[in-house]
């Protein structure tokens, strides 16, 4: 084994075109997938700037909402109110809140068996 390689060493030295190839190999392996700056590292920044470019468009689109409703908020106080009611439960004086919930009763609040409710 070791007379094969040092027969390869001794061809590929004493053949100009072959130590082209061979250099050629190589800083294409080195520079597509070893640097720091290879093709592989490109590819993962571009998909990389795909993702964050998602990402921003759904946070512009997620502020031209949140803009159109500080304007109607200014223009309209009904607005105010409505969002005072639905989201802090806010009431007038002669008024009573009733929350209606789908949830489901959580098991570990109801009494067991030998546990008495008061």
């Amino acid at each position: 084994m070791k007379e094969f390689f040092k027969k390869v060493w001794h061809f590929i030295k004493t053949s100009t075109l072959l130590k082209y190839a061979v250099v050629a190999v190589f800083a294409v392996v080195f520079i597509g997938f070893v640097d720091e700056n290879s093709v592989w590292s490109h590819f993962r920044n571009m998909q990389t700037i795909s993702d964050l470019q998602e990402e921003i468009n759904a946070y512009n689109a997620q502020h031209e909402q949140n803009q159109a409703r500080i304007k109607e908020l200014d223009k309209d106080p009904k607005a105010i109110e409505k969002i005072a009611r639905e989201r802090y439960f806010m009431k007038e004086d002669d008024e009573d809140i009733f929350i209606l919930s789908d949830d489901q009763p959580d098991e570990a609040a109801q009494p067991t068996d030998h546990e008495t409710a008061e």
